[in-house]
């Protein structure tokens, strides 16, 4: 099981896919968690998670942690299938809670309620990507499932 969790390739597509989606997602996870880069911090967001959304407390905790430290992880290549499709599930909730009523484009001008669902389509496709092939070249994951192939080659050889 957990060489399927971090068996991944040498390729530099999944590196750059995983380092890009990281550094987009773990900006926004710092503004939930700590106000950084114009946001609300912990407090403000979890009011908002749980009055507004209506999500329970343990559940708007996790998404914050999911934006950020779920991110964070996801740029250094640890469990990089987990955290890609976590990441994808949380978009899934943002396009249902707050996007799908504004339509497809993001807000650039301020003429619409809100932001549209295309930045949603995006990062689904990443996470999808991310999720089938594992981290990439330049990962934790790519270093662990090498240590459990080792293993089972010293295990089956002696």
């Amino acid at each position: 099981m957990k060489r399927k969790i971090f068996a991944t390739d040498n390729s530099y597509n999944w590196f750059i896919l995983r380092i890009v989606l990281g550094v987009v997602v773990l900006a926004h996870g710092l503004q939930k968690t700590f106000g950084w880069f114009g946001g609300f911090g912990w407090e403000q967001s979890m009011n908002y998670f749980t009055g507004h959304v209506g999500l329970p407390s343990a559940l708007a905790a996790l998404v914050i942690l999911i934006e950020s430290l779920g991110a964070f992880l996801l740029i250094i290549g640890f469990a990089g299938r987990i955290n890609a499709f976590l990441l994808g599930i949380v978009m899934i909730g943002a396009f249902f809670v707050d996007h799908r009523h504004n339509g497809f484009f993001m807000n650039w001008f301020g003429n619409q309620r809100g932001e549209g669902f295309e930045f949603d389509l995006l990062i689904w496709a990443i996470t999808a990507v991310l999720t089938v092939n594992g981290s990439g070249r330049l990962s934790i994951d790519r270093l662990l499932a090498r240590g459990y192939d080792n293993q089972s080659v010293k295990y089956t050889t002696a």
